[in-house]
């Protein structure tokens, strides 16, 4: 009950700054502050929506119950009817008032880097590579987010060593963020002749885009050096010292960028990068802090981590994290079925929250 009376004087506050807020937005002399203000307002009023709903059904259920013990034969079993249908609306009502309270993942809004790498398997692991890239890149398409390829590095048979796109568009990060993990993809290679069905990887690491105020940067920390672009196989395509890799000397981690004629456009897209890195560095660190005790359904999002497999001959999807098998291999790769996997795991997202929470 102490529980109880806590969490309703936390709706109450929240009802309160929603209407204080509202006050103040009207009010001439707080004009300076209106963005501020309508923001706070805006970020509240689904919260507080709720909250009234869930308020008038809680009314609806006391009257009922005394209906329930006070009225005549008739009265009464019309009241417990009707209070079946208000207590399943009242759970339902409660955990999405507690699902918009919630902390959010400060990440959750921002635009995303992608980074896609072949992993075990040679030529058909890269093979792979690319089609889980070109996959992400028409689900972009499909969701009216912008894909721009940063760096892409080919084996010149149509794989992909390498892969990398900045995605931007609306709540990029949070559709995205648990794809990261490792993609085993079964199949026939089409130089196998023998029809033996091969298993080969791809990795893929979804990192949400850090702005410069997110993380900083100290150019004492940086080592940069310049060298001459090549394509495929040492072939030189550009013949000035304009490919950029950098070295981030207190963690060792290294940029390398050279799709840009220009060494500027290079190094800017390299410290893109870069910053992406860090900055998913130290969210993991702290959701890893964060969420010590929980061991998350969904899985921890590490890119070691096992998450799904493509199965082609059977012409299946298989996630790992919430054993959820799709036969719809052919509309998962054009970005359509992806949305079925990506709602799912954010509702056992949410679930498991909703759980540690209580």
């Amino acid at each position: 009950m102490a529980d109880k009376t806590a969490f309703d004087a936390k709706l109450d506050r929240l009802t309160a700054r929603h209407a204080e807020l509202a006050s103040a937005m009207a009010d001439p002399a707080r004009s300076g502050d209106f963005a501020k203000l309508a923001k706070e307002y805006s970020e509240l009023s689904p919260i507080v929506d709720s909250i009234a709903a869930l308020r008038k059904a809680e009314t609806e259920r006391a009257e009922l119950e005394a209906l329930a013990k006070e009225g005549d034969a008739e009265m009464r079993k019309l009241a417990e009817t009707e209070l079946d249908a208000v207590r399943k609306r009242l759970l339902a009502l409660d955990e999405t008032v507690k699902t918009l309270l919630l902390p959010k993942d400060e990440a959750d809004e921002k635009n995303a880097i992608l980074e896609v790498r072949a992993g075990t398997g040679g030529e058909e692991a890269a093979l792979f590579a690319a089609e889980l890239f070109r996959m992400y890149q028409r689900y972009a398409t499909l969701k009216g987010w912008r894909f721009e390829p940063i760096e892409i590095s080919d084996t010149g048979l149509g794989g992909y060593k390498e892969a990398i796109a900045e995605i931007t568009g609306r709540n990029v990060f949070q559709r995205l963020k648990f794809e990261s993990g490792v993609h085993r993809v079964q199949r026939v290679p089409a130089t196998e002749g023998s029809g033996r069905i091969h298993t080969s990887a791809a990795t893929v690491a979804v990192l949400p885009e850090a702005e410069e105020v997110d993380i900083k940067i100290e150019d004492k920390d940086l080592r940069i050096d310049v060298f001459r672009s090549s394509g495929p196989g040492g072939q030189s395509v550009n013949t000035t010292d304009s490919a950029v890799r950098i070295t981030h000397l207190p963690t060792g981690l290294v940029v390398q960028q050279q799709d840009e004629k220009s060494q500027h456009k290079n190094k800017a897209k390299a410290m893109k990068v870069l910053r992406a890195r860090l900055y998913e560095r130290e969210r993991q660190a702290k959701e890893a802090a964060r969420a010590a005790t929980r061991k998350s359904m969904v899985g921890t999002g590490d890119r070691s981590e096992r998450i799904r497999t493509y199965n082609f001959p059977q012409g299946r999807v298989s996630d790992h994290r919430i054993e959820l098998t799709l036969y719809k291999l052919d509309k998962m790769m054009e970005g359509l079925a992806l949305d079925e996997f990506i709602d799912a795991l954010l509702a056992e997202d949410r679930a498991a929250r909703l759980a540690e929470a209580e």
